[in-house]
């Protein structure tokens, strides 16, 4: 913190800051999947497969569209999110090593959004993984593989994540991949003319490192015994709040 010529504090300068590029990445490979831009002729069908094994639709509860009824209207969901450039979403395809049975099959769905270079800043959402995702190594690395590419290849400076205040998996699921709470906002939107509250989680760039660490180690196919059950547990949490 600084100080100005009429005594007030101000924030440190932030040295060499350029703004960022949008990100524009087609693919963004892995070890146990890869990230594949949105696109209604190659993943719909095989998408629309993947969720229908969430018989009760439990896992579209909190996002502001789904479950969908048949293949013809997911298929124009997605063509409709394929076009979107924010938020921009991708496909997260398994590969071989992801040793389960959904081998090389688009299998959930996750995006970029609220995209703002000018202040360093982008957020991860409209995450919907379908069973055969959940629960996965390639779940981890697909969220793994987002980050990377905004700090690593594009230098963003601020990473965020927000869901429903009530939506319990995936506050857990922000705090387990090392986002800090920061707060929560009431009444922030209306979803399914549900009243939302809105928890907000980040990674900065100071936090990156330690959970570029975690992460990496975690995803390290050391890590896993010969049924790919994990050796050690996922702490990617910095220890700053």
């Amino acid at each position: 913190m600084g100080v100005n010529e009429l005594g007030q504090p101000i924030g440190d300068i932030v040295q060499g800051w350029t703004a960022p590029a949008v990100p524009s990445a087609t693919v963004l490979k892995g070890h146990y999947c890869r990230l594949e831009r949105l696109d209604p002729e190659k993943h719909a069908e095989q998408l629309f497969a993947a969720d229908s094994l969430d018989t009760d639709g439990g896992s579209w509860t909190y996002l502001p569209y789904g479950p969908f009824r048949d293949l013809a209207s997911y298929q124009d969901w997605v063509t409709v999110k394929s076009r979107s450039t924010d938020p921009m979403f991708y496909a997260v395809v398994t590969t071989d090593a992801a040793g389960d049975a959904a081998v090389d099959a688009a299998v959930g769905v996750l995006s970029y959004l609220r995209i703002t270079p000018a202040a360093g800043s982008i957020e991860v959402g409209h995450v919907h993984y379908s069973p055969l995702l959940q629960r996965q190594r390639a779940a981890t690395e697909a969220q793994f593989l987002l980050m990377h590419h905004v700090f690593e290849d594009l230098g963003y400076r601020r990473y965020e994540w927000k869901c429903d205040a009530l939506n319990a998996p995936s506050r857990a699921a922000a705090q387990r991949l090392g986002f800090c709470y920061e707060g929560r906002f009431r009444q922030a939107t209306v979803v399914k003319g549900r009243n939302r509250d809105t928890a907000w989680y980040a990674i900065t760039d100071i936090d990156w490192p330690h959970v570029q660490h975690a992460l990496t180690t975690w995803l390290h196919s050391d890590n896993f015994d010969e049924f790919a059950r994990q050796r050690e547990p996922l702490r990617a949490r910095p220890e700053r709040t």
